[in-house]
Parts: C-alpha cells; structure tokens; sequence
C-alpha cells in the first residue's frame, strides 16, 4: 500500500520542489519590497540605512532569483546565509528560542533556502529550462 503511494507521490516531487520554491521566493520577495518600498507592508526603513535597507536590496534580488528558479542554488545559498546572520544578529539577543525571539521567520526561511541548495529549483525552473539546451 504505502509503495504505491510512495511511487505517486515520488512522481509529483518535482513540481511540488517548484511549488515550494516559488512560495519561498515570493515569501522573500515581499520582505525586500516591504523593507524597500514600504509596500506592501510599511516597513519604515530610510533609504541607504545599514543593514535593514541593503537586506531588503539582497531580498528582492534573490526572491526574484528563486521565484523564477534562475541560478537558484546560489542565490538560495546566499538567501540562506543571510536568513542566518539575520537570526543570529537580531533575534538571538532576546532569547535562544525562535518563539520566543520572534525569529521564526528566519529560521524557516534559512533551512528552507538550504533544501533548495541541495535540491534546486524542481521542474518548472529556469534552470531546468536552461539545462537541457
């Protein structure tokens, strides 16, 4: 029974790995574009202010990157390097703990650039695309 689902679900991995690589990115996408242009949720950050402003720089760039799936293991790379400075320069501070110091966020997004990575950006990827030229 659970071979056949296995097989299945095994068959549909790769446009899932693309579903939650577009989510991801887009995810991230919205954070540069809050911290940017306060849109579409007012972040409140003065332009050139370091290191809130030129983060939000990075996150547009690399949530454009990893939601079209264009050279998406390095930019989940750096996406995930920067998830991590994130975490362990702004939340750490308060608590250890993610629930506790808000950086749930971070966490999530770090380790999931991290799978992308290794995976990369599943079926309907740029790559892909640029792969089989």
């Amino acid at each position: 029974m659970t071979q056949r689902l296995d097989a299945r679900l095994d068959s549909n991995a790769p446009a899932a790995l693309s579903v939650f690589r577009i989510f991801f990115g887009l995810l991230f996408l919205f954070e540069g574009l809050s911290k940017v242009f306060d849109w579409p949720q007012p972040y409140g950050v003065e332009t050139g202010s370091w290191p809130i402003w030129y983060a939000g720089i990075l996150e547009l760039v690399l949530g454009t990157l990893i939601t079209i799936g264009l050279f998406t293991r390095i930019a989940a790379f750096i996406a995930c390097g920067q998830m991590a400075v994130a975490y362990f320069t702004q939340h750490i501070e308060k608590s250890f703990w993610p629930v506790v110091n808000g950086g749930e966020l971070a966490v999530a997004l770090c380790f999931g650039f991290l799978l992308l990575v290794f995976t990369g950006g599943g079926a309907y990827a740029l790559d892909a695309a640029r792969g089989k030229r």
